[in-house]
């Protein structure tokens, strides 16, 4: 790569061999040929201030560090906010309810199982699978209510 400047060229008066380098540059690409290195493992030297790729030890322009440096960091903060998300997500779904929290505490015992307060018998996650029948709380309250007041003491 030569760091001579380009020259600029009157086509009209000028020289009447076109150089397709010059015609790639003035679109903004450039001179350098395609390479199949992308330049994952870049040294710097402080020293001899330059940087420079180790797999096929070429000099690396400063600007195409940085892109790299730019893209790989991006790159992770897209994760890391990915993984926030997912995690708010899962946060969403937790078992908010202490009744809830005691339940499941109790069935994930491999040798006990949860027992009924009123008829003592057991109540296994498969009891509650398919969904429960449900009463209003203020007739429960009201017939709890009775039951003791009819309790013989």
């Amino acid at each position: 790569m030569s760091d001579a400047p380009i020259e600029p060229q009157d086509w009209s008066f000028g020289v009447k061999v076109v150089q397709i380098e010059d015609i790639r540059v003035a679109r903004g690409m450039t001179r350098r040929p395609y390479s199949s290195c992308k330049h994952r493992n870049l040294t710097y030297d402080e020293k001899e201030r330059r940087v420079w790729c180790r797999d096929c030890e070429t000099q690396v322009e400063a600007f195409d560090a940085f892109v790299g440096l730019v893209e790989m960091f991006s790159g992770a903060q897209e994760r890391i906010k990915r993984r926030q998300a997912e995690l708010a997500e899962a946060e969403k779904f937790q078992i908010r309810s202490r009744a809830a929290k005691v339940m499941d505490e109790a069935w994930r015992s491999t040798k006990t199982a949860p027992l009924c307060p009123h008829c003592n018998n057991a109540l296994l996650p498969d009891d509650v699978v398919g969904g429960l029948a449900s009463a209003s709380k203020a007739l429960v309250v009201a017939a709890r209510k009775r039951n003791e007041a009819n309790k013989p003491k």
